[in-house]
């Protein structure tokens, strides 16, 4: 029953103490914005991608020899 009362007590302190809760508002606000960091590079990496498969599809395209225009 002791350990019950001890528990209790520390977890009411806990409560009243919102010392951690800046710490947890800035922790949520990096991995909000390391979601939309990793989904920025990922829509842009597959289109860079894209662009890069074209260049060079057309420079395969070429004759040998011809210049390119």
């Amino acid at each position: 029953m002791n350990l019950l009362i001890t528990l209790m007590t520390r977890l009411r302190a806990l409560k009243r103490d919102a010392s951690g809760q800046d710490l947890l508002e800035y922790a949520l606000l990096v991995a909000l914005i390391a979601l939309v960091a990793y989904g920025a590079v990922q829509l842009t990496g597959t289109s860079v991608n894209t662009v890069f498969t074209n260049i060079a599809t057309r420079i395969g395209a070429l004759p040998t020899g011809a210049p390119a225009s």
